[in-house]
């Protein structure tokens, strides 16, 4: 009797041990899972009242597991019905020393917005820009932890940037045109493109490659500007006859908000104005240039001005045309110390 008691005892201990692992390893288990998020936003800090936020994406964001088969989705909470025809300008450019610039206007009537390192486990570091309009966070000063959880959507909401092997890329406004659609390739939204870009392209040519094996559902019309730092760049358009690849055939490149492709193009002050300037320094271009000639082709609702230096990753960015407040942040580059 007493041994048949003494052997229930340690089975009771046993599966109170088992129970005991079982749990431990549940809470280590959770929280390796939920370490990233956790950090990424803990890592979200205001530097400016306009406002701007910057913030670190610690992990994955799962991004590879949907471009096999495509995204039918977006993080878009609003989306305005009807496309600002004066919104954006970017060109690419050499500074003195060589180096590749990326100069960008977001034109817009949104304020908040947010710029994000991200490093995924299997793709290319990366810093880009975000409106945080599209994730419901128009005008706030503050972001309280009970809110923050659709910041881990930040990745998905890409609106410009930069990764480390120095490609940039860009998406303005232009008026809306028929999307060709092939029934055999995965569809991307189109900021989902730049994600794709930016994790997984080493120079234009890739990117080009990289794009030309989705659809792309556009929420609001666009054309994409990519840019390298060996100076190559381009400006992707999707018109009614399928997409059109725009190379430089100078060294520099503007886009503003017309489809280049088409023989009919607007007179765009902006983009005469950048074209002039670059042209008459054969595409040369400091960065506090570039700066200078974001803020000379500038309007009463730019948002940002970013200046990506794809040599050396450097970044410069003005909020709200304040450009005697000028932000500077780093991207470590690949294979450049």
């Amino acid at each position: 009797m007493k041994s048949a008691k003494k052997k229930s005892n340690k089975l009771r201990k046993r599966i109170l041990v088992a129970l005991m692992l079982l749990i431990g390893v549940t809470i280590i288990a959770t929280g390796v899972i939920a370490y990233g998020p956790v950090k990424t936003l803990a890592s979200l800090e205001k530097v400016d009242d306009f406002p701007l936020y910057v913030m670190t994406y610690h992990g994955t964001y799962l991004f590879d597991l949907f471009i096999e088969e495509g995204i039918e989705w977006g993080p878009y909470k609003k989306i305005d019905e009807t496309v600002n025809p004066e919104a954006c300008t970017s060109f690419a450019a050499l500074n003195e020393a060589g180096d590749a610039v990326f100069g960008r206007n977001l034109d817009w009537h949104h304020r908040s917005s947010l710029l994000l390192y991200t490093k995924p486990p299997n793709g290319y570091a990366s810093i880009s820009m975000v409106d945080l309009y599209y994730l419901g966070y128009e005008g706030m000063q503050e972001i309280p932890w009970s809110k923050r959880l659709p910041l881990l959507a930040t990745p998905y909401a890409t609106i410009d940037g930069m990764n480390e092997c120095g490609v940039a890329i860009s998406q303005n406004a232009v008026p809306q045109r028929n999307t060709p659609t092939d029934p055999n390739k995965p569809t991307l939204l189109q900021s989902q493109i730049l994600r794709l870009v930016l994790d997984h392209a080493k120079d234009v040519d890739e990117a080009l490659e990289l794009i030309r094996n989705y659809n792309v559902k556009f929420l609001l019309p666009n054309h994409f500007h990519i840019a390298d730092a060996s100076g190559n760049s381009a400006i992707v358009e999707y018109i009614d006859d399928g997409m059109a690849i725009l190379r430089n055939k100078n060294p520099w490149q503007v886009s503003t908000n017309f489809l280049l492709s088409e023989s009919q193009q607007p007179d765009c002050w902006r983009y005469q104005k950048a074209n002039a300037v670059l042209a008459e320094t054969q595409g040369v271009a400091s960065q506090n240039e570039a700066m200078d000639l974001l803020h000379a082709t500038s309007q009463d609702h730019t948002v940002w001005s970013v200046v990506y230096n794809l040599s050396s990753g450097e970044i410069r960015l003005a909020m709200g045309k304040e450009y005697n407040k000028v932000f500077s942040f780093k991207l470590k580059m690949k294979n450049r110390n």
